[in-house]
């Protein structure tokens, strides 16, 4: 099997660069156009109970009022549109099968560009740092890494803070679109529109993620031993989560919240169970 080692040694290398940025984005999108986008995209990919179905019209409006480019709205309009027509059961099950079920579909940032569980773990406490620098926190139960916290994280409490995160785990998120698109996903266009407000890839980025995608990650470049993947199955929280308590513990750092001198408790989109909190 192809195993893109070189193709990873790159991406970090990038992924240190842009955690250093100021947060570049892609030309010609306001902030608060940025953070309309972020902030829809960040309900569009949650699981899809009443609580979101009933806000789709107010999500649209969102980015009309943002004056959100029309390429940008139109790829979340894809979303909304397939989400206020679907069949609320249908569209549980086709989420669950979408992002629960394949590794391509995971939403965890730092599952595909980590490939031991050490590593992966710092990653996650470097994430939760930036939160806590903000004067947020997750509560144990939760990885930093998932799609709609960085995205929330983005869109309403340091703008630029998430985009370097979104930059420094652009891997993930290319391979999670290129998997969208294949599959004909509704969910595709949401994921188009986070990629188009950011930087364009070189050509030898984008051969290496098509690549990379096409041949599935090697199982010694994602890790599965430890970050508890099984055959295509994304990892489980709960060990990952053991992997950045063991990250903390090695740099001495506090693995549960304890949020920043006069900061507040960072509280997600969602629980561990899906369910918008």
């Amino acid at each position: 099997m192809y195993r893109p080692l070189k193709f990873l040694s790159k991406w970090t290398k990038r992924a240190k660069d842009h955690a250093e940025s100021g947060g570049q984005t892609a030309p010609g999108i306001d902030d608060s156009a940025l953070q309309a986008v972020f902030a829809a995209a960040s309900w569009l990919i949650d699981y899809p109970g009443d609580d979101l179905l009933e806000r789709l019209p107010q999500i649209s409006a969102l980015l009309d009022q943002a004056g959100v480019p029309d390429h940008l709205k139109d790829d979340l309009d894809e979303t909304i549109g397939h989400l206020g027509a679907g069949d609320p059961i249908g569209l549980r099950a086709d989420y669950v099968e979408t992002f629960d079920t394949r590794r391509r579909g995971c939403l965890f940032l730092t599952y595909f560009s980590n490939g031991d569980t050490r590593k992966r773990g710092q990653a996650l406490l470097e994430i939760k740092e930036i939160y806590r620098a903000a004067g947020l926190d997750l509560d144990e139960s939760q990885l930093p890494d998932h799609l709609t916290y960085v995205l929330e994280f983005a869109a309403g409490h340091d703008l630029r803070a998430g985009v370097r995160i979104l930059l420094s785990n652009r891997a993930g998120i290319e391979l999670l679109r290129l998997h969208l698109d294949e599959i004909g996903s509704p969910w595709a266009g949401t994921i188009r529109a986070v990629c188009g407000t950011l930087p364009a890839l070189d050509g030898d980025d984008i051969h290496a993620v098509e690549r990379l995608a096409a041949e599935g990650p090697a199982t010694e470049t994602v890790g599965l031993d430890g970050l508890g993947g099984y055959g295509d199955l994304p990892p489980s929280a709960a060990e990952t989560t053991a992997a950045m308590t063991a990250a903390a513990s090695a740099s001495g750092a506090a693995a549960g919240p304890c949020s920043a001198g006069g900061g507040q408790t960072f509280i997600p989109l969602t629980d561990v169970t899906g369910e918008r909190s």
